[in-house]
């Protein structure tokens, strides 16, 4: 822009010292009004306030004075105002006359504010200092058609969808084919993760808002009798008729489970996995039976809806640094949840973890390299414990802290409610492996702290996913509370337990006492007596013995009740596991408490 030729031209419709001429202003008010529309006036009006606008500012100053010389007006000018400003030149254009057809048309469509010296349109009538007599009318007159003019404008404009703030509609769902519509709740519109995708799992977003509707009214119905039990809840451990109804209708539909699949049946799902490989979730019709299928789908939607809600929270976000799998030794475990480890190594997506010292690589080849070189071939600290090839660690988090951190970020990628990462000192690991000829490999460890003043002797317990249903969490259990006995205290795990510790804890409870009524030979039975044998704190032992329906209430007393058909049924289940290794040996421990607990 050259502002040169600006400053030599002559101001239109200003006087040489910056003041408005009110003679040459008057003159092209006349003329201006027989050649514009309706519209001239009214930036005319706004070209003379901004005019008067930078006179009344202290910071603006006009130019020196020029002579003012008499020529002829064009019919289609530009006016220019040039104002100085202490940081420097603005220069600010203001259309005054228009003669040709599409810039006319242009100016009667345009209907935003001019912008001011400031640069911000004028925020009310007052900023505006108009000297025409007919200023208001022409304003009031300007905004009812701009009102018109934008209501007709917008009337073809779709109303705009109210859509979650967290909704981002740059993402997709990473199945092949999936439009991202739909979820598995049959809650919501839209997903972006495998959990929620209705294709994944083989059905359809309609099938889904059905299967969520039935679902609701299951719900609706189950409470109708919690709400009309107001008595204590001892007094009911009898199923009520309707229970009893439930249950046989349950094992009716589990009779016909385990008849196998047809020759049809195994060609369609064998074709349909190879198809689909490993992007749809694999054919579960006639697997099991529908009542077993209808409850894995509802814990299907309950973990998506789940998930939906911590998405929705800010707590997971679409493509944030989350580890999805980790090489562990000879094995390569998918992840759970999310753990802290340090950005750099969680984008990645892939870790790869050194199973005996635990140190954490980005590649295969630095794993490699490491393996090559590493002396680790069991975790630091005190065995403890051996019995064949099992074996018990004590780690003590104050003496082998990186060791600790570095086992305690491994486990939050398979648990929901850990909260421990780096202020490991407090605590003591106790770490179970299996040896061979390798090394000693890790199966799961528990930690427990130094002084517990509420006597719990579990505060993180945790067995690798290659571990698990081989009865390698019940043996960490019993280990805890071995050494519960030897401290001679009562121990109970660390609340809140996630939910697989919560059933490994229910089921170790339930063989326990099993196990203490089969030995018991009195006739009177306490349940002080029973947490003094076990070890097993007796508010575990009290809903334990209510789960079993064990406990009853009876002439004002709570009455322990020996029900022989369960006690069979383990005795059963004994004999047939016979001699197994998973078993805890008390002869085999070498453990004194440390000192100071």
């Amino acid at each position: 822009l050259d502002t040169s030729k600006s400053q030599q031209k002559p101001m239109a419709g200003s006087g040489s010292d910056g003041t408005e001429d009110s003679d040459s202003s008057a003159e092209r008010e006349q003329t201006n009004s027989s050649e514009s529309d309706g519209n001239m006036p009214k930036r005319q009006r706004l070209t003379r306030a901004s005019t008067r606008l930078s006179q009344s500012s202290q910071g603006w100053s006009a130019f020196p004075k020029k002579k003012k010389k008499k020529e002829k007006e064009p019919v289609g000018y530009f006016e220019s105002q040039l104002y100085h400003h202490s940081s420097g030149l603005t220069l600010f254009w203001f259309l005054s006359s228009l003669d040709t057809p599409d810039l006319k048309r242009a100016a009667d469509h345009d209907e935003s504010p001019p912008l001011t010296p400031t640069g911000n349109a004028p925020s009310s009538e007052s900023e505006l200092d108009i000297s025409s007599p007919n200023a208001s009318h022409d304003e009031s007159q300007s905004k009812d058609q701009a009102s018109r003019d934008s209501d007709k404008d917008l009337s073809h404009r779709p109303k705009r969808r109210r859509c979650h703030e967290t909704y981002n509609f740059n993402m997709k769902c990473p199945t092949p084919g999936c439009n991202s519509l739909g979820h598995l709740t049959g809650k919501h519109e839209r997903h972006f993760a495998i959990s929620g995708c209705p294709l994944y799992h083989n059905l359809s977003a309609d099938e889904c808002k059905v299967k969520a509707i039935s679902r609701e009214k299951q719900e609706e119905e189950a409470k109708v009798p919690e709400e009309n039990n107001t008595r204590h809840a001892t007094r009911h451990q009898t199923p009520t008729p309707k229970q009893s109804r439930y249950k046989e209708q349950v094992a009716e539909m589990r009779k016909g489970r385990n008849s196998g699949l047809q020759k049809e049946q195994k060609e369609k799902h064998m074709e349909h996995r190879q198809t689909y490989s490993n992007t749809r979730e694999p054919l579960l019709e006639n697997i099991t039976s529908d009542y077993d299928l209808e409850l894995f789908r509802k814990a299907q939607a309950r973990a998506s809806e789940d998930l939906e809600k911590l998405r929705i929270q800010g707590q997971i976000t679409e493509g944030s640094n989350m580890i999805k799998t980790i090489v562990f030794g000879r094995y390569e475990l998918d992840t759970w949840y999310h753990s802290p480890y340090p950005e750099e190594y969680a984008r990645l997506g892939r870790l790869y973890v050194c199973e005996f010292c635990l140190k954490y690589m980005k590649s295969q080849t630095i794993l490699r390299r490491h393996m090559a070189k590493c002396v680790w071939k069991h975790p630091p600290g005190d065995e403890v414990y051996r019995k064949g090839s099992i074996s018990v660690f004590e780690v003590d988090g104050k003496k082998n802290k990186i060791y600790c951190q570095n086992l305690c970020l491994l486990a939050k990628l398979f648990l929901d409610h850990k909260t421990l990462y780096y202020d490991v000192e407090p605590f003591l690991f106790y770490v179970m492996t299996e040896a061979d000829n390798t090394g000693c490999h890790l199966v799961g460890y528990f930690s427990k702290e130094k002084n517990s003043f509420l006597n719990y002797n579990v505060s993180c317990i945790l067995t690798m996913p290659q571990y698990m249903r081989q009865g390698f969490g019940k043996m960490l259990i019993d280990f805890s509370y071995l050494l519960s006995k030897v401290e001679e205290k009562v121990g109970s795990p660390e609340r809140p337990l996630s939910d697989l510790g919560l059933i490994s804890y229910r089921s170790y409870w339930k063989e326990v006492l099993l196990r203490y009524m089969y030995n018991f030979q009195g006739k009177e039975i306490s349940i002080k007596e029973i947490s003094q044998e076990t070890a097993v704190n007796p508010v575990d032992i009290v809903s334990t013995l209510q789960s079993l329906q064990m406990l009853k209430y009876w002439k004002g007393k709570h009455l322990v009740l020996k029900r022989q058909d369960l006690i069979d049924e383990w005795k059963a289940k004994e004999i047939k596991r016979g001699n197994s290794n998973k078993t805890i040996d008390p002869s085999s421990l070498k453990w004194t408490p440390p000192k100071g607990t």
